[in-house]
Parts: C-alpha cells; structure tokens; sequence
C-alpha cells in the first residue's frame, strides 16, 4: 500500500492513537500527528473530533490546536464557525508564531490576502522584539508574511527587510515572492524555465534545512510538584536532586557551561513523572535507573517538547517564577 493513499493515512492515525493510549505524557503531539493524517484521508469530521477531544482536556497550546480547527472546518464547509475560531485566535494574541502562521494560511488559501497579512503583522508586532536571535518560528512568520505583501505589491518595511536578511539561500526572497513566477511556470521559453527550476532548488533546500534542523541539546527540569512525586517514588534519585532549588541552580549552570563551551541550540524540557515512568516502560528498565534521564531528556527534545535556551530578552524565566528570566536565573549572580 502506497503511503500516501486515504486508507494509509487512516491506518497511520490509528496506530497514532493506539500509541497515545499507552503513554499518555505524549498524547497532545500523537493526537495531532493524527488529525493531519484524518485530514489527508479526507475525514474532516474525524479530524475535529481529535481536536475537540484535545481542547476539553486542558492543552499546553489551545491557540495552535483552534487554529488548526479552523484551517480544517473551513475545508469541509464550516466557514462561519472557522472565522469565529480564527478571530478568536487572534483577539488572544498566541504567543505561539505557528498560531499566528496557520491562521494567515488558512486565510491565505481562501484568498483572503489582506486579511492574512494583517494576522501575521500582528504576530510580527508581538513576537518580534528584536532583530538579533529571532527564533525560527518567528522565521518562518515573518517570511510568509513577506511572500503574502509580495502578492498585495505591498513597498518593503522593517519586518520584510529583516526576513531578507535572515534569509540564507542562494536566491533572495524577492525573487522567490515574485508572484510573476506563475507566468513562468507556464513558459515555453527554456532560459525562463531553467531559471524557475534554479528557484525552486533553492527554495526546496530552504524547506529541507528547516526540516533537518538538529534538536535541542535539552536539559530537563522538574517542575516542584512532580519532582516531590518522584523523589517520593524513586528515592534512589535523590542522589541526582538533592533539593529543588539546587536542582534549579544545576540546570541554569550547565546551560551555561555548554554555552560557554560553543554548544549551539540549546533548551530545557518539562518533565512529568507518568511520562518518565511511560519512558522508562519503553526502554525496559526502572524509573529509578538515573542513567535514563539524559535519555528521557533526549528523547523529549526529539520530539519538539523543548523551550529554546536562554529565553528572549523581557520572557518569563524558564523556572516558571513568572519573573523575568533576567531578573532571575538570568541575572548577573547566576554565572
């Protein structure tokens, strides 16, 4: 069976689902792995009851879950109930960029250009805060931002100068955003298509070099409660937490030391003890096993729970204090 086939893509979502029931710490990613795949089989319906299901169980991130909603009941013909989800997401001002990116698309493929540029200069507004170390979500929406005022022959500002200028590729994003282009695809004249080919080359290495991306280099961090729970299971990990704050100081300090020593990408990763206990099921040993944490913290990274490190200038702490990060392990008495 081909894996792109409706029944494929049906088979996929189940086997998702199945895998979600046994470690329930990952169920809000495995759920949405198959949503994408109900809706690349066509079941629209079977799509938005994942997300409802998810959105009635306290999500870590309702605003990219309802965008996706309205992405997918606008395809099925719920286009009031999609614009009433996206104004929504946008009155709530999401603090997530891929939010603020599928609700400009899903305005975007239902030609609505004006409508999803001023969604994602919004975003830009809130999540822009600095033109050095943009993160690659915000990246991403302020390129598609670019190419959407490229369609509306909207003049450059500062945002769309900055997209330039992050851009990496061979052919600058003017010339990947030049709306002429579909008039070139339709050339019979071979310089015009040689040269949409060398366009599209470069364009597909932009998508892969995001793709292949490396995963953080993530340390793990024990909110208070679960890491009494664990202790209070496992007290043979006592050994590694001795207390919570020292756990706290050890975390900002290996971040450092890393740093320090050219390690790029790094992040921290939340953990909870179902999941480690879910973890430790999967690789056959103890939760108790302490040589099984950097795994734990490995495996989190790899599958996008990481929270890049250090934190933009002005976010919150990454310890969850809700000080800002350099008003507390940030600050200068920390190093």
């Amino acid at each position: 069976m081909r894996p792109d086939t409706p029944a494929a893509h049906t088979t996929e979502a189940e086997r998702l689902l199945r895998t979600a029931a046994q470690y329930p710490g990952d169920r809000e990613p495995l759920y949405l792995q198959a949503a994408a795949h109900r809706e690349l089989a066509g079941d629209r319906p079977g799509a938005t009851a994942l997300y409802d299901t998810l959105l009635d169980d306290s999500p870590t991130n309702p605003l990219l879950i309802r965008a996706l909603k309205a992405a997918n009941l606008w395809e099925y013909g719920h286009e009031a109930e999609a614009r009433a989800i996206i104004d929504g997401v946008r009155r709530a001002q999401p603090e997530d960029a891929a939010a603020w990116e599928i609700t400009a698309e899903t305005l975007e493929a239902h030609d609505e250009l004006e409508a999803a540029e001023s969604t994602l200069t919004e975003g830009a507004a809130l999540l822009v805060t600095t033109a050095h170390d943009v993160p690659h979500a915000t990246q991403s929406l302020i390129t598609t931002r670019h190419r959407i005022r490229r369609m509306l022959a909207l003049p450059h500002d500062d945002w769309d100068t900055l997209a330039d200028r992050l851009h990496t590729a061979a052919v600058p994003l003017d010339e990947l955003h030049d709306p002429k282009r579909l008039w070139s695809l339709g050339s019979s004249d071979p310089a015009e298509l040689q040269a949409e080919i060398a366009r599209l080359r470069s364009e597909l290495g932009t998508y892969r070099t995001a793709l292949s991306r490396p995963f953080p280099v993530a340390v793990l961090h024990w909110p208070e409660a679960e890491l009494d729970e664990l202790l209070a299971a496992y007290p043979e990990l006592e050994a590694e937490y001795p207390t919570y704050r020292a756990h706290l100081t050890d975390i900002e300090a290996s971040l450092r030391e890393l740093a320090q020593a050219g390690t790029p990408n790094l992040g921290i990763v939340r953990a909870t003890v179902p999941s480690y206990e879910a973890f430790a099921a999967s690789e056959s040993t103890r939760p108790s096993n302490a040589d099984l944490l950097p795994q734990y913290a490995t495996t989190l990274a790899a599958r996008g729970r990481a929270a890049a490190w250090p934190p933009a200038r002005g976010a919150a702490c990454w310890c969850g204090s809700e000080a800002a990060y350099g008003e507390c392990h940030g600050g200068a008495d920390q190093g």
